[in-house]
């Protein structure tokens, strides 16, 4: 088994293992779930960094759920500037 450095567990581009981790997975499970996921939107791995960019992951997770926009639910009315 590799050791796994610390500081790839940690920060914006963190191991696979640890996205597995982070979304409750078996590391084993998420490799073959992240590959039909890529094709869904999933952000792919980045080839300089080595690893996936963990905002855009949760990016992906947000849109997915429909999290990603804010809609306003209805006009609060007309704004009255002489009301100061």
């Amino acid at each position: 088994m590799a050791r796994r450095l610390p500081y790839r567990d940690q920060g914006l581009f963190p191991s696979e293992a640890e996205i597995a981790r982070r979304l409750s997975q078996d590391p084993t499970d998420w490799m073959a779930k992240a590959i039909v996921l890529e094709r869904d939107g999933l952000p792919r791995i980045d080839p300089l960094m080595g690893a996936r960019y963990w905002p855009a992951v949760l990016g992906y997770w947000n849109r997915r759920y429909g999290l990603s926009h804010v809609e306003v639910s209805c006009l609060d009315g007309q704004e009255n500037l002489d009301a100061l």
